[in-house]
């Protein structure tokens, strides 16, 4: 039992989640998630020189808040930052 247990945590799990930008891989298709969103705006924030990762940003929405107006307009968060940012605001 121990020995099956060791190999189980010495095994890769097959079970990782992949992402591509923000949307995940489910079945061979892509599917937007909100785990894959926050990994990706990681991502774009790290890019700009901000020491973040995904795990932060879904632990704290007010991180998320303000990763969201650091990174600014940039297209690749556009969707996952709408409710943070109004984009489209015209005077």
């Amino acid at each position: 039992m121990a020995i099956a247990a060791a190999l189980l945590a010495i095994a890769p799990s097959s079970a990782k989640i992949r992402c591509v930008d923000e949307a995940q891989v489910i079945n061979g298709q892509l599917a937007v998630t909100p785990w894959c969103e926050d990994e990706n705006l990681a991502k774009v924030a790290q890019a700009y020189g901000a020491r973040v990762t995904g795990a932060a940003i879904r632990d704290n929405p007010n991180l998320k808040a303000q990763i969201c107006r650091f990174v600014g307009a940039d297209i690749r968060v556009k969707d996952t930052c709408a409710g943070y940012i109004d984009f489209d605001r015209r005077r």
